[in-house]
């Protein structure tokens, strides 16, 4: 399918990406607004098992608050991303953090399940779009392998939302309840807020903006859906991270319930593994000079679907050694599977980097939305759900890519028709 582009003539000189000191504070602001995802869902994964008790719920009713933020973050994506590429970047990041943290005091005050559920809707909504912009100020500024590189970046400072995260929260858990770490993605929120008032630059120039209203909209995202290797990428990151995220609702209830591990050891398996997906980012990134990004994504998803398959002999032979490192190398694959696949899909549609974004959001969202539920639903007390999930979605995803997200070969050039021998 072709891709969407301005005529050569109305492109207007793209922003410059800054550099010394001012690109690694763009680096580390870019990778805190991708890290609202993480801290949302992470921070307080020590505390489900507490939550269930307090509110009354059942687990699957607590892991539906899981749920709800990613079908959240799917919808603020859709609508943030589109906006942006209309408005620029800064004014709807603003309105998304600031609106994060006073939402994040709607999670604390949640009297039931039902009503957590709700407020992390809108939770996942406001955080949803600072992460998409994000996405797309790094498309405004690189492509191909060196968007591929930043997104390796950027695995460094988010990736290390997971491996703080827990951590935070279950000292949070030493402190007070689980309501204190919705207060603290308050505090968050708000610093954020700060940041990108002061900080973020507008790297989306007026010239460039769609100003063609709803019908131009409706173009773009009709080229988008028409794009099968573009909707391959997004499927194949969208099946990716429903593994990962089987892993965050489940983990908690395997590692704790059923092979009792407590509350610490629980964040230091959560950490290392967390410090595995940043490590393997950073060594993308090194590949990335060697190699092109589909290669490394093959290999990132051939190695998770080889880590899946590990885990569920683990959980069938109850074997918690063997569990711990199934998810450990599960996790550290992602590190080479998130930044170049990211880098594939918004390739494909630079001029209108926030709508790309956004549907690459929404639709990894909402695929990985489906992951929560099955693992609580499929039963309490064992691994196995997990693992069948994660095993799951990993072939899944290898099969999308190597299928769907498969780019067309080059047409071959006709031969030209002789001429007739002149007399």
């Amino acid at each position: 399918m072709s891709k969407i582009s301005v005529p050569a003539a109305a492109a207007p000189e793209r922003f410059t990406a800054p550099t010394g000191r001012a690109a690694l504070g763009l680096l580390v602001l870019l990778g805190s607004l991708t890290a609202i995802g993480p801290l949302s869902l992470d921070t307080y994964v020590p505390a489900l098992p507490e939550m269930t008790r307090d509110l009354a719920s059942s687990q699957a009713q607590i892991q539906l608050s899981l749920t709800t933020c990613l079908v959240g973050m799917a919808l603020g994506q859709l609508v943030t991303g589109t906006l942006s590429d209309r408005w620029g970047r800064r004014r709807p990041v603003l309105v998304g953090v600031v609106a994060y943290a006073l939402i994040s005091v709607l999670c604390a005050l949640a009297p039931s399940a039902e009503a957590l559920a709700a407020a992390r809707f809108l939770q996942g909504f406001a955080g949803g779009m600072g992460t998409v912009v994000a996405r797309a100020v790094v498309r405004d500024l690189y492509a191909g392998r060196a968007a591929a590189k930043y997104f390796s970046r950027l695995v460094l400072v988010f990736g290390l939302a997971p491996m703080a995260a827990p951590a935070f929260g279950g000292l949070i858990l030493r402190l007070t309840s689980w309501r204190g770490i919705f207060l603290a993605l308050t505090v968050i929120g708000t610093l954020l807020a700060i940041a990108v008032a002061s900080r973020l630059p507008e790297t989306l120039p007026a010239a460039r903006r769609n100003t063609g209203g709803l019908a131009a909209t409706a173009r773009i995202g009709r080229a988008l859906f028409t794009d099968r290797v573009y909707l391959g990428y997004a499927l194949t990151q969208g099946l990716a991270f429903a593994g990962l995220f089987a892993y965050l609702s489940g983990s908690s209830f395997v590692l704790q319930d059923v092979f009792g591990l407590s509350v610490g050891t629980f964040t230091l398996v959560f950490g290392v593994n967390a410090l595995a997906f940043v490590t393997v980012g950073q060594l993308n990134a090194r590949l990335l000079d060697r190699y092109e990004p589909r290669p490394l994504l093959v290999t990132g998803l051939s190695i998770g679907l080889f880590a899946a398959l590990t885990l569920i002999t683990g959980a069938l032979l109850d074997a918690l050694p063997l569990v711990i490192v199934a998810l450990f190398v599960l996790i550290g694959s992602l590190g080479m599977v998130m930044p170049n696949g990211t880098a594939l899909a918004l390739d494909r549609h630079a001029a209108h980097a926030g709508t790309a974004a956004a549907l690459l959001g929404g639709i990894q969202a909402v695929v990985a939305a489906g992951a929560a539920p099955l693992v609580g639903l499929a039963g309490e007390g064992t691994a196995l759900p997990m693992a069948l999930v994660v095993t799951t979605t990993a072939t899944a995803s290898l099969l999308t890519l190597l299928t769907l997200a498969h780019p067309p070969p080059h047409p071959t050039p006709p031969h030209p028709t002789p001429h007739p021998p002149s007399r």
